[in-house]
């Protein structure tokens, strides 16, 4: 019974980090300026905005309310994604923005 209790906070933990996750990527996504995706080769925004943004939807609909039927593979639908953006094309990005995020460059 405790165990129990324990394991349905635990899988609300991740799926709320999950869709914390995501919600960050899509936000980051949409404030960046469009020519950095491109100047970068990743794609374009709205692609980018597009995938963090289903990504975001999935997320939240992987969020428990009570049975925990399918939605881990909702929660992993959307954290993927989110995780590829954050980790890959956030920071190729990120060199190519200006303005943004405070002086990081070498000059």
């Amino acid at each position: 019974m405790i165990i129990a209790t324990i394991q349905q906070y635990l899988f609300l933990a991740l799926a709320v980090v999950a869709f914390g996750l995501a919600a960050w990527a899509l936000i980051d996504a949409a404030i960046r300026p469009a020519s950095a995706f491109t100047d970068a080769d990743k794609r374009t925004k709205g692609f980018w905005c597009l995938i963090t943004g289903l990504a975001t939807l999935l997320a939240f609909l992987g969020i428990p309310s009570g049975g925990t039927g399918g939605t881990l593979l909702l929660m992993l639908l959307g954290g993927v994604p989110a995780g590829v953006y954050l980790a890959d094309v956030r920071p190729a990005v990120s060199r190519y923005s200006r303005g943004s995020g405070g002086n990081r460059g070498p000059w």
